[in-house]
């Protein structure tokens, strides 16, 4: 087991390094979210909501299979938090993560025209925002490597050409993917559905195999 991994699970789920920072950014988020319910309950459109609650739920599943990656090597996910955090919740996912990808898709929808139809270098606007704000949030991670925060321990997993591709599609474009996807479904019912059962399936991997199984990631 890595160092890293040994600091992330000594600070795992332990509510004793809690910050009362986190309690102004929940307020933020909360806001956040209300103000999108007020408007959408105004104007009928819920596509902020929807695209904020999509990109997390993603997010979710990628630290959900990243946590398991640790669990069956016993060495290392390929990303890991080791600290400080106000709070780790996975190896590799901790409160501020969590904070910023809560309104992470909010942030990308309203990158977008009203229409969402224009085209930018030739490419239609919500594809180049996508490709943008992943490879703008690959350029964090790096930094965040670079100080320590955020650490890679496998070598397709870092700072090579590859491993930097490798980051970028499995990482962060697909989360950007999903919103698109999500925001083409017109149906608010098959929307609400898709959510569910995203949120619903990785819940209940994680019930299972942390609850039942004792696995702890």
């Amino acid at each position: 087991m890595t160092q890293a991994s040994k600091q992330a699970l000594e600070n795992l789920r332990d509510w004793s390094t809690l910050q009362w920072y986190v309690i102004p950014l929940l307020a933020i988020v909360f806001y956040i979210y209300a103000t999108e319910v007020r408007k959408a309950r105004g104007s009928g459109n819920w596509d902020a909501i929807f695209a904020g609650l999509t990109l997390l739920g993603i997010d979710f599943f990628n630290e959900t299979w990243n946590g398991l990656i640790f669990h069956f090597t016993g060495h290392s996910a390929f990303w890991t938090t080791p600290g400080p955090s106000a709070l780790t919740v996975m190896v590799g996912w901790n409160i501020e993560i969590i904070f910023m990808f809560a309104i992470s898709g909010i942030i990308y929808y309203y990158t977008l025209s009203p229409n969402g139809n224009q085209k930018i270098l030739g490419l239609p606007e919500k594809w180049f925002w996508a490709i943008g704000y992943a490879a703008f949030c690959v350029l964090i991670e790096v930094f965040l490597n670079i100080g320590g925060h955020l650490v890679w321990e496998y070598p397709f997993w870092n700072r090579s050409f590859g491993g930097i591709w490798l980051i970028f599609f499995f990482g962060y474009f697909h989360f950007y993917a999903a919103v698109i996807g999500i925001l083409a479904i017109r149906s608010l019912k098959t929307r609400a559905v898709i959510l569910a059962s995203l949120y619903g399936g990785v819940l209940l991997l994680n019930i299972i195999f942390q609850a039942g199984f004792g696995w702890v990631y």
